[in-house]
């Protein structure tokens, strides 16, 4: 070995060329994982279009059941990137769950909803907003949906793509009522329907912030301001966890069960009741338990609602694919029907294979292109710890029974999202008043400046006005999107 070899600049420059080696091989995978995601959503897409086309073989309008289980396939997809990020934002944000713990439970638990108990009947797609009957034709009322299931999912991939969880029943919502419209005029759309769909933009999330607070509240005033933080948790967290389980059984026999078992509100109440005092007896020695030797700091508090942010996780995507994969799959069980007995105007069920395709695609969606949202959710709103996401899961579930009760069309998204903004809001409102009060203790040379204050907000402004404008625009948007793709198909079909 030569004297060079061993020269020190020699071994610097090596050091800089590996380093820049190690740079590129970082730069090439971050640069290609966006181009993976796409492949493999592709190619999903084609699987999907191949198995309609194997499924329904030979038959009348064969062509057009492949193009819209493509396109079911395609919405799909932007459900798992979008919409799932709200059950799984507020467990990764407060570090329960990792972001892969959250997609592999996500992706068990949304596929089991939709499989198991996803299967109702979705006429309410169409006519619930549209009058089918007034589409005169199979053909119009075929193409109506393509437009509608197509617009939707572009839309809801939009909002994806600028980080905006947007709720993905409102896009299917506007995609038919465009399409209805431009099909067979303004008289087609039920608007008293529609009037209520547009209260629940201001309901939903102002409901699941208040509740969201108002837990919050009361964890605060009970347990963290307390000068025996350990022995507060231990009387009230089992209490509070009790709450959640009793809140999420009602929740799942009200809205994830209704395929298997007719439940009506107050035997979902009775199923919730028995449910919470069931787990708040066995949490009191479990909570004993966990909180043996835990310091009496806020810190400490976080382990004891670990666990149940996890579980509530599970539930709500399991109560999520059980009514959501109709969003993905609905106007394309609508077309399969329409396409196979010539029928638009009566209720119609969801194919197994259908199913399969909405299960398959949110899975994939939320694996392939969930993370951004779910970091958007879980910590870029503001700042969540286990108790703020406790008070954010625990408020999804109860705002649903709510609206259930009061015959409220809700947005589990709008529900979830306003529960985040809620917590914020209210620890700024908690900052502030806190503030105040040891204000006359401050010296005024050592008062913070208006400007620092306001940097200092606890919801992040940007953010906030992103997310509300894209929820307003979210049905408007997908009705003009979808009445121009219904014009464009009609007028190729015409030429054709």
């Amino acid at each position: 070995m030569s004297h060079n070899d061993l020269d020190p600049s020699h071994l610097e420059t090596l050091d800089r060329d590996l380093g820049r080696l190690s740079t590129l091989e970082q730069a090439t995978a971050y640069v290609s994982r966006p181009v993976i995601g796409l492949g493999v959503g592709l190619v999903f897409v084609v699987f999907a279009a191949l198995l309609a086309a194997l499924i329904f073989g030979q038959a009348n309008n064969t062509l057009v059941v492949v193009i819209a289980a493509a396109f079911g396939a395609y919405m799909a997809l932007n459900i798992g990137a979008n919409d799932v990020a709200n059950n799984m934002g507020p467990a990764v944000g407060a570090n329960a769950l990792t972001m892969g713990g959250a997609i592999a439970i996500a992706v068990v638990f949304e596929s089991a909803g939709a499989l198991i108990a996803g299967g109702d009947v979705v006429s309410t797609i169409a006519k619930g907003i549209i009058a089918p009957e007034s589409m005169g034709t199979p053909g119009a009322f075929i193409t109506a949906m393509m437009a509608a299931l197509l617009a939707s999912a572009l839309w809801v991939n939009l909002a994806t793509w600028i980080g905006a969880p947007v709720s993905t029943t409102h896009s299917v919502v506007g995609g038919v009522m465009g399409a209805g419209i431009a099909a067979a005029g303004f008289a087609a759309v039920s608007w008293g329907q529609m009037g209520a769909i547009a209260a629940s933009w201001v309901i939903s999330p102002m409901l699941g912030g208040a509740i969201a607070a108002g837990f919050l509240w009361f964890i605060k005033s009970n347990i963290i301001y307390t000068e025996d933080k350990i022995a507060s948790a231990r009387r009230w967290v089992p209490v509070l966890v009790g709450i959640m389980g009793g809140a999420f059984a009602a929740y799942i026999a009200l809205k994830g069960l209704k395929q298997l078992v007719k439940i009506d509100l107050g035997a979902a109440l009775l199923i919730g009741l028995g449910a919470g005092v069931m787990i708040w007896l066995v949490m009191i020695p479990v909570i004993r338990h966990q909180s043996e030797g835990l310091e009496n700091r806020n810190k400490s508090l976080k382990v004891l609602f670990g666990i149940p942010l996890i579980v509530s996780a599970a539930l709500l995507s399991f109560a999520h694919g059980a009514n959501d994969v109709a969003n993905a799959v609905g106007p394309l069980a609508a077309i399969v029907q329409a396409s196979s007995t010539g029928d638009f105007t009566h209720a119609f069920g969801i194919p197994i294979w259908v199913m399969v395709i909405g299960a398959m695609g949110i899975s994939f969606g939320l694996f392939l292109f969930g993370p951004k949202l779910i970091r958007m959710v879980g910590n870029q709103i503001t700042k969540l710890n286990p108790m703020r996401a406790y008070c954010v899961a625990l408020s999804a579930a109860i705002t649903v029974i709510v609206a259930s009760w009061l015959g409220l069309p809700v947005s589990s998204t709008h529900i979830a999202v306003g529960g985040v903004f809620g917590v914020g809001f209210f620890r700024e409102w908690d900052a502030e008043r806190r503030m105040r009060k040891a204000k006359a203790a401050v010296p005024k040379e050592m008062r913070l400046a208006p400007e620092e204050r306001r940097r200092r907000k606890l919801v992040r402004r940007s953010h906030f006005m992103t997310i509300i404008a894209a929820w307003v625009i979210t049905v408007p948007a997908a009705a003009l999107l979808s009445a121009a793709i219904f014009t464009v198909i009609r007028g190729v079909l015409e030429v054709s």
